[in-house]
């Protein structure tokens, strides 16, 4: 097998790094590495949330409902994802929030990957 492939199961692969899947954070001779994009397998209870508003974003976002009722807070609107292949894509300069109305699955994919954004409460992915 090449070192450039790499061959996974988001739900498994997820659970060991707070659900994200590829972005700056992996290891630089992980093929899942990159610095373009970050992309999550959100896997969240009801009522699960997002310790804090992420402010000063410098990146763009979309995020696709697999399963569940999951809302995205954005300033001054609340967008319900509640059918499977529900989005919402943002651009840079947009606070965000969330919350899961339902156990809810969601794929997250933002560019480009930047540091920073991690929340402190190590029980806490951020989306």
């Amino acid at each position: 097998m090449s070192d450039s492939v790499y061959v996974g199961n988001a739900g498994k692969d997820a659970a060991l790094d707070r659900g994200w899947l590829l972005g700056h954070f992996k290891d630089a001779s992980d093929p899942r590495h990159s610095e373009d994009v970050e992309i999550k397998w959100g896997v969240h209870p009801p009522g699960d949330e997002r310790a804090q508003w992420v402010t000063g974003e410098e990146r763009t976002a979309l995020l696709v409902l697999i399963s569940g009722r999951f809302r995205v807070e954005l300033p001054g609107r609340s967008v319900l994802l509640a059918e499977q292949g529900d989005y919402v894509v943002w651009g840079k300069g947009v606070d965000h929030s969330w919350y899961a109305e339902e156990e809810s699955v969601v794929l997250t994919v933002r560019w480009p990957s930047v540091p920073g954004y991690k929340v402190s409460d190590d029980n806490e992915a951020p989306a």
